[in-house]
């Protein structure tokens, strides 16, 4: 894909959930029907996998866009971010860690949703401060990042493979974590942190004050740079209204989501396409990407566009 066209990535376009398929069935998205109308596909940045994959759909879109490495879980986006933020990775290899709840039932465990420990950054920093020894003992270095993320460093995160957070996000971890034989040292760690939270006074005070505790953390993101990192004229565009409550499978506000996109950057994107300038769009569900450019097109083609145009409706079990 060339970084001089305008890009737009889509998550969460559509998904399997029958709420989702409900949704769909009244949603109108007049500017995203009639840009479809004027793009072409565009096969070599398209994309299919399960969706067990590690890494969802839109990012591995993402990746391919930024010039990253898009091996299943093995995006370097923490080492990117330290890039983007102007402060070099070094070669090191690089993981966000999450700070989270882990809730064990019978026959699940559950990993909550971050957001929703109601960790500030003093509460954040305290936690780094106490877990940062255990982890310094396996060769990993923390730092904050934000709240609800740190970054970590240290060689056991070249070429390991791991779940984006959204993967797991209100999931079993057991079906998400890294491979056994890779990842020994953070089997281990997720064990010791464990036990070392649970009786901890930081989760003490926390429950005092009716705040969720927090007893293990997750791991994604990792890997490092290729170097040179790879520089771009322009950044694409990835809206996440509409992840954000398909994560919470709220589809009502999936479709005002939808709406308010095709509203904005869709139409956006539309007008730009309508005066000549080439665009790019990908659409991603939960499995696949579609992705669609700005191309020459036969007068056959041009015909089929006016009286067989694509919509959502026909892509979504693509996606």
């Amino acid at each position: 894909m060339s970084d001089t066209h305008p890009l737009l990535i889509i998550p969460h376009a559509a998904s399997a959930a029958d709420g989702c398929q409900q949704a769909l069935q009244g949603l109108a998205l007049p500017h995203l029907d009639r840009l479809l109308a004027r793009l072409s596909p565009h096969p070599a940045h398209s994309d299919s996998a399960e969706e067990t994959s590690f890494s969802p759909p839109h990012e591995r879109a993402l990746a391919r866009a930024l010039r990253l490495p898009a091996e299943d879980g093995r995006t370097p986006w923490a080492a990117w971010h330290r890039h983007q933020q102007g402060t070099p990775a070094d070669g090191q290899a690089w993981a966000f860690v999450t700070p989270c709840q882990w809730q064990v039932s019978t026959d699940h465990v559950t990993l909550r949703d971050p957001a929703q420990l109601g960790l500030d950054e003093t509460a954040s920093r305290a936690l780094l401060a106490i877990v940062a020894p255990w982890f310094a003992e396996d060769g990993i270095t923390l730092h904050y990042d934000e709240p609800t993320r740190w970054l970590a460093s240290g060689a056991l995160f070249a070429g390991l493979a791991t779940a984006s957070l959204e993967r797991v996000l209100l999931r079993d971890v057991r079906a998400w974590m890294p491979d056994a034989k890779q990842a020994r040292t953070l089997h281990r760690l997720h064990s010791e942190m464990q036990m070392l939270l649970y009786t901890h006074a930081f989760n003490d005070e926390r429950t005092a004050r009716g705040l969720p505790v927090v007893n293990s953390f997750w791991v994604h993101g990792t890997g490092a740079l290729p170097q040179p990192a790879p520089t771009l004229s322009a950044a694409p565009l990835m809206p996440t209204t509409l992840r954000d409550a398909a994560l919470r499978e709220d589809w009502r506000a999936w479709a005002e989501a939808w709406t308010a996109l095709d509203a904005g950057p869709v139409a956006d994107l539309l007008r730009q396409a309508e005066k000549g300038t080439p665009v790019q769009l990908t659409l991603c569900g939960e499995r696949g990407a579609l992705a669609f450019h700005t191309a020459p097109r036969s007068l056959a083609q041009r015909f089929q566009s006016l009286f067989r145009p694509q919509r959502l409706m026909d892509l979504r079990n693509q996606l």
